[in-house]
């Protein structure tokens, strides 16, 4: 490829993937609606706002490949999540579908799942019970793009990400944890797999006490080599352990599942 778009680049993962993808292409273009750090040789920087359509338009033209990061990652009131993750991705399908279709991975989230109980393993074919509005946001991501792939032909991978940082903070994160360096292995077979299609990725590493099956994927060449099992005694030693009513250790979604429908 010769030019990778990022969006959600001023954003916590999002800003530690500008500095981890910058090999995989000549140009990596960055874009969020907040102010991004002045850019690299190699970078171009674009303030874009998800919710204009025109300005996506702009901004996918000329990319090869889309690691779509944007919109909103947390439970927060309706309006916000309409504009950042339906609206927004809604813009950035049909502006890939104008700009040659550039393959994208979306960032969906195990929070489209997120009241399964955590004693469950799941498959991707499993019905989704979202934990929240967030959560639901990204039933509707996945599923568009799916109609994208369907009718045009548009590839996606649909990662669910778990939690994705530089170590496991919690007790519910031994399973979930995506660590840095895996979620980069997962970008590079997504853009190097010669056929694609749209398949439902579970972002996680390779974690001992894991809950999600990724073996309809092992087609794709990613093979996760972090796991979250070496950082067990410390999250012992410095985290309290949950009541065992706690939803942080009862659902796969964590406490996600007692967030209330905010209001604007």
């Amino acid at each position: 490829m010769e030019r990778l778009l990022i969006t959600g680049a001023a954003g916590q993962l999002g800003s530690v993937m500008r500095k981890k993808l910058t090999s995989l292409a000549p140009v990596i273009r960055l874009s969020d609606r907040a102010p991004l750090d002045p850019p690299a040789p190699n970078e171009e920087c674009v303030e874009c706002d998800l919710a204009d359509a025109a300005a996506v338009h702009e901004l996918v033209k000329g990319c090869d490949a889309i690691v779509h990061l944007g919109g909103i990652s947390v439970e927060r009131p309706f309006s916000e999540i309409l504009d950042g993750n339906i609206l927004g991705l809604y813009n950035l399908y049909e502006a890939a579908r104008a700009n040659g279709q550039p393959r994208i991975l979306f960032a969906s989230t195990n929070h489209t799942i997120g009241y399964y109980p955590q004693d469950e393993r799941l498959t991707a074919g499993v019905p989704y019970r979202p934990d929240g509005l967030y959560g639901v946001s990204k039933c509707f991501g996945e599923a568009l793009a799916r109609m994208y792939f369907e009718k045009f032909g548009q590839e996606t991978a649909l990662v669910r990400i778990g939690s994705c940082m530089t170590e496991p903070l919690n007790y519910r994160m031994l399973s979930t944890w995506l660590s840095h360096d895996d979620f980069v292995s997962l970008v590079e077979a997504v853009f190097r797999a010669p056929v694609l299609g749209c398949p439902v990725v579970w972002g996680a590493s390779a974690n001992d006490a894991g809950w999600w099956d990724n073996s309809h994927i092992g087609w794709l060449g990613w093979h996760p080599k972090d796991n979250a099992e070496v950082y067990r005694e410390k999250i012992l030693a410095n985290t309290p352990k949950p009541n065992p009513t706690d939803s942080l250790v009862r659902f796969q979604g964590g406490a996600f599942v007692d967030d209330p429908i905010h209001k604007d």
